[in-house]
């Protein structure tokens, strides 16, 4: 019953949100443009609930920069200003509004991870596809803005394995002070260790969720 509530709530909130916020859409979208070119949004294809593929929407925070063999310049070389300043604000998420509108994401959920993460999970951290991913993710509960890799998918399979009101509810009143926390401590210039290569090599290799 509670997951009819909550998606029925990802919608009507979401909705309401994406109308108020458009003038700021706008504005941002102008900026991107005036900054970094087009396109605009960056778009990504990341695993949703039961590993259901779907398009991610971001604003885009880096240049399509490259070297001379056409491919893109490491992370650190692309960043922007702007680029920073709306990763630390968690502004380049708003996109994702129209995710949770399409029924791809929850406001309150896992972050949706790419699909080559998929075979480094443990059983358990597999758990967190039993819920669709979210804008606001568990590890806002955590006293960092930048957990390591085991400390938020154990907390979003905790998250997955007990959905409810009370635990929806603690995270969304979390949201403020993690979101404070990311602009002391300059997540906007945090590059983070891809998944795959801080477990490669562990036996996670191969593994596949099953729905119950």
């Amino acid at each position: 019953m509670y997951r009819i509530v909550k998606r029925m709530f990802d919608f009507v909130s979401s909705t309401i949100l994406f109308i108020v916020l458009s003038p700021g859409f706008i504005v941002l979208t102008v900026l991107v443009w005036l900054k970094m070119g087009r396109p605009v949004l960056f778009k990504q294809t990341r695993s949703g609930k039961h590993q259901k593929q779907f398009e991610i929407l971001k604003f885009r925070t880096m240049t399509n920069e490259k070297d001379s063999n056409g491919e893109l310049l490491p992370d650190e070389q692309r960043k922007t200003r702007l680029g920073v300043w709306l990763r630390a604000t968690s502004l380049d998420e708003l996109p994702e509004l129209l995710n949770i509108i399409k029924g791809d994401m929850s406001v309150i959920g896992p972050r949706p991870l790419q699909p080559k993460y998929n075979v480094f999970y443990t059983d358990y951290e597999l758990s967190r596809f039993k819920v669709r991913g979210g804008l606001i993710p568990p590890e806002s509960l955590l006293n960092t803005p930048d957990p390591s890799w085991d400390e938020q998918l154990k907390c979003e399979a905790d998250y997955a394995n007990n959905l409810g009101l009370r635990l929806d509810s603690k995270i969304f009143f979390s949201v403020f002070k993690f979101l404070f926390h990311r602009k002391e401590e300059d997540y906007g210039d945090y590059v983070r260790e891809n998944l795959e290569v801080e477990r490669k090599g562990k036996e996670y290799v191969n593994r596949q969720y099953i729905p119950e």
